[in-house]
């Protein structure tokens, strides 16, 4: 599954992100970790103090992945809107769910300072992002003066983690679409008719 090339510590970071994705904290066992990345019990204790100090640096490193994937779409060219509906419309494994959020459900990881933090500080860059975005499109007129950056960038997130719940409740991926369809047309720049 792993490269020779990838670490020891790249694979266990790798996994254990993988794992938190699929079972949650409890769900990832340092015996499951083990396993799923090939290695033995001494390599997870050579480079981490126990299963909390690795979950900690997978969280971290999904956290910055999401942040770098947030920075590359949201700095490209084009228009705010334009790059709002290239967030809202990124290719996701929209029945997966979204790492982060998921994480916000999980009460092992909500309840500890230390895990937790990654991911309030991932989710606020997100919103920070969205919210420089948005500002900018009412700067420039894109969008009408009314409209609340900071408010605006808490409905997208809301919008995407929103919809991530109701396509895996529902296991279709359209209800996740629709949300972020329904938003778009919201953000939609007013079009003034042609005059013929």
């Amino acid at each position: 599954m792993y490269g020779v090339l990838m670490s020891t510590q790249e694979r266990l970071i790798d996994t254990t992100r993988d794992l938190l994705w699929e079972r949650g904290y409890v769900g990832t066992s340092p015996k499951a970790i083990l396993q799923r990345a090939g290695v033995g019990q001494g390599s997870m204790y050579h480079h981490f103090t126990g299963k909390q100090d690795l979950a900690l640096a997978a969280i971290r490193r999904t956290g910055e992945e999401l942040r770098a994937t947030v920075d590359r779409l949201l700095a490209a060219g084009g228009t705010a809107y334009e790059r709002i509906e290239a967030y809202l419309l990124r290719e996701r494994d929209v029945l997966r769910g979204c790492p982060v959020g998921r994480l916000t459900m999980d009460p092992d990881v909500i309840t500890s300072e230390e895990l937790r933090a990654p991911v309030d500080e991932t989710i606020a860059y997100v919103r920070t992002r969205l919210a420089e975005v948005v500002q900018e499109g009412v700067d420039n007129g894109e969008f009408g003066p009314h409209l609340v950056p900071r408010d605006i960038a808490a409905t997208i997130v809301a919008t995407v983690q929103g919809g991530y719940v109701l396509a895996r409740a529902s296991g279709d991926t359209d209800a996740f679409e629709a949300g972020a369809r329904g938003l778009l047309a919201l953000l939609a720049p007013a079009r003034t008719p042609s005059a013929d």
